[in-house]
């Protein structure tokens, strides 16, 4: 290894100097664009050596960059350009939450209008929540462990599956769960069709056509649908971008006896991005128990937080069976698989056979293939090195949002995944907003589209599972333009 030369303070001033000197050069590197939002910083090692200065001075500029919110450290991975776009100011809390009621039909009408825009191949889809290059899935690795297991185990292709499904993916499942913070059994774990088919078991195991649930606003669009579908009515909880779901208008819901089941996304919300303080998930889990009411715990995007250890999910504080968990491998591992899994507590049987008279049970080749991968420890070596890429990538979305958008633009700062919730400034409105895109090829979700009552008017969700092209650059550039059109501007 080569020794870092030491900086002479005769020739280039005293310690002190050097390291300010240093970070005045990184600070306006990042005012004028030449270290964009999401940009890694060259490591310390590598600035020291560069630039012929000892590794605590290049440590002290850095630090004073991440003190002034210029720069983030992330563990393992260097020091990243943080953007200087605002978040959203947290939501007003009125003193009662509104009345439950169906989804509007308006509501219902435009997620299918966005849906069927998002499957047009000559549209760009700037907020599809499903990565799709092979940049973002260990495509070799899989396709070994398939050529492996044909060859090897043809049975798997020809016998009949049964549930309960592949003993040793559900082992591996339970010993991956311990890294959320729960200790779970290989018995109890339900292999799905994904984690809409589990959401779907989940809310029909534990309500009846009448019945009321309880869901954060905003909340992922397609359980409004599931709810619509099913004859609920849908009550909005208020939901903070930093603690998640108002727990204390969720408590007078539920000492009123208003609703029969809570469905929630507590880790790496979709279309927040942000996670439910750790503390505010175990009160949840305690509100469960307390008024014996059901909570469906969506954890599609746990595993994809970005700062580890992994906070735990709210069925981690479960206690006697209360928390359904819900989630899958689709949007980390293998879309094309559609392997999801749920541990359903209490409602352990009933929702069991709910899944046998639904699909039955998993192609057994690619769950054995699926369980090959986790056990190898590849799946956990994937998801540090994704963790990694989403981060960066949701900071250089944040970066063009702010260079593109309109003063006065706000957006979330995830925790984990890849989805940012854009605020716009007022003047401008997102359901306007996605039909002009539209007209000019592109594809957004608009707030209104993640409220039954289609509130949230001044927001939409894009998302950064995409390599930032050009074709993508311009394209939410052109978004920006839109949306300053609207302002007059």
């Amino acid at each position: 290894m080569q020794s870092v030369p030491a900086e002479s303070t005769t020739a280039q001033g005293s310690p002190n100097a050097l390291y300010q000197t240093l970070a005045d050069e990184l600070r306006s590197a990042i005012s004028d664009g030449r270290l964009p939002a999401g940009a890694r910083l060259p490591s310390v090692r590598e600035t020291a050596r560069s630039r012929g200065l000892s590794i605590n001075t290049v440590l002290a500029a850095y630090a004073q960059l991440e003190a002034r919110g210029q720069v983030e450290a992330r563990p393992q991975s260097g020091y990243f350009v943080r953007s200087r776009l605002p978040s959203p100011p947290p939501p007003v809390l009125s003193a009662r939450p509104a009345k439950a009621k169906p989804a509007d039909a308006s509501v219902l009408d435009r997620i299918s209008a966005v849906v069927a825009a998002q499957s047009n191949p000559d549209t760009i889809d700037l907020s599809l929540a499903c990565p799709k290059s092979s940049d973002y899935y260990p495509n070799r690795q899989l396709s070994r462990l398939v050529a492996d297991h044909a060859r090897r185990r043809p049975e798997l292709l020809t016998d009949y599956s049964l549930p309960p499904g592949s003993l040793l993916l559900r082992r591996e499942i339970a010993r991956h769960a311990r890294d959320l913070g729960m200790t779970l059994e290989a018995d109890d774990i339900i292999l799905t069709n994904g984690c809409m088919e589990a959401l779907q078991l989940a809310v029909r195991g534990i309500t009846k056509p009448g019945d009321t649930i309880a869901v954060e606003s905003p909340t992922y669009f397609n359980l409004i649908s599931l709810a619509d579908h099913l004859g609920l009515r849908v009550i909005e909880v208020p939901t903070h971008p930093d603690q998640g779901m108002s727990l204390d208008a969720l408590e007078l819901l539920l000492s009123e006896k208003r609703v029969q089941a809570i469905v929630t996304m507590p880790s790496v919300h979709n279309p927040l991005g942000t996670s439910m303080p750790v503390a505010g998930k175990e009160r949840l889990a305690e509100l469960a128990h307390t008024y014996r009411v059901p909570v469906v715990e969506d954890a599609l995007y746990a595993e994809m937080q970005y700062a580890t250890p992994l906070q735990p999910t709210v069925k981690s504080f479960d206690r006697d069976g209360w928390v359904i968990l819900c989630t899958s491998y689709t949007k980390t591992l293998a879309p094309g698989f559609r392997i999801g899994w749920m541990e359903a507590g209490r409602y352990q049987r009933r929702i069991a056979s709910l899944k046998f008279t639904a699909s039955v049970a998993q192609p057994a080749f690619l769950c054995e293939v699926l369980g090959a991968f986790l056990e190898s420890g590849g799946y956990a070596q994937h998801l540090r090195r994704l963790r990694r890429v989403y981060a960066g990538q949701v900071d250089r979305l944040r970066g063009l949002i702010d260079d593109a958008f309109p003063v006065g633009t706000r957006a979330t700062e995830p925790t984990g995944g890849f989805l940012v919730w854009v605020e716009l400034p007022s003047g401008c409105d997102a359901n306007r907003l996605c039909d002009d895109a539209l007209a000019c090829g592109l594809t957004i979700t608009p707030g209104s589209l993640f409220s039954p009552s289609g509130r949230h008017e001044r927001h939409i969700r894009l998302s950064g599972c995409y390599n930032f092209s050009d074709r993508h650059v311009h394209a939410l550039m052109t978004l920006g333009e839109l949306a300053q059109a609207q302002l007059g501007g």
